[in-house]
């Protein structure tokens, strides 16, 4: 579909709710990328499907992926039946189910971590350090699909892991922002500089309020929720091929 030169828009649908603060910060940015694009009042033509956070933890504490998979694909489906010209999820966990979610649907389903390997690619890195809940920083899935584009990944030992990944569920899905946590954070990445990192991948849609690129001026960070967005923001534009 090119939308570039007649006004319309595609129609991105957001599958979110893992968590609220992540599935607000797609909508405000897909939002802004548009209204930044065309000016005015113009905005994104956006469809949200929030599920049920609490439904997620336990798929994740249990580790019923499969069930997971077939909850996630079944709310997927409700965007494509809604018009949504292509899907994003805003979350970096529940791509674990990713293909669940792609066989469910007929439109482009957008992966997470494919924006974020081309804006290392184009910075010319190899080797990067990850950071976001244990199954993101401890399963194949996401690693795997780095690999995929060439990158390598490494990351935190495993006091580090889980003192991240309770962070991300105790407080930042809840909105709750400590220096503290961000002290955590910045040592976390400067560990993984000293292991080898070139960079540092926010592997979760909430790190972003936590840590910025200001806190490590000399590690280029990678902000999986930005990245993300900015694809999404370009495919409701034309400029992106769908994939």
């Amino acid at each position: 579909m090119d939308t570039a030169h007649d006004g319309t828009l595609a129609t991105v649908g957001i599958l979110g709710g893992m968590s609220s603060e992540s599935t607000v910060e797609y909508y405000r940015g897909v939002d802004a990328g548009i209204n930044e694009a065309r000016g005015g009042h113009a905005a994104g033509q956006v469809l949200v499907r929030s599920v049920n956070f609490a439904d997620i933890e336990g798929f994740i504490a249990d580790e019923r992926w499969d069930a997971a998979g077939d909850y996630l694909a079944a709310a997927a489906e409700d965007l494509e039946a809604g018009g949504a010209n292509f899907v994003v999820m805003a979350t970096n966990t529940m791509h674990r189910v990713a293909p669940a979610i792609e066989d469910a649907l007929s439109v482009p389903f957008v992966h997470i971590v494919d924006p974020t390997a081309g804006a290392i690619a184009d910075a010319g890195l190899e080797t990067v350090g990850v950071l976001g809940t244990r199954p993101v920083m401890e399963g194949e899935f996401y690693a795997d699909r780095f690999a995929d584009h060439g990158i390598d990944v490494i990351v935190p030992e495993a006091g580090r892991r889980q003192q991240i990944h309770d962070i991300i569920f105790d407080e930042l899905t809840k909105g709750i922002v400590t220096e503290e946590s961000r002290e955590g954070y910045v040592a976390a990445i400067e560990e993984l500089v000293d292991a080898g990192a070139e960079g540092v991948v926010l592997g979760c849609t909430e790190i972003e309020m936590l840590v910025a690129q200001a806190d490590v001026p000399g590690t280029p960070l990678f902000d999986t929720t930005a990245l993300h967005v900015a694809d999404a923001v370009d495919r409701c534009l034309g400029v992106a091929a769908s994939q």
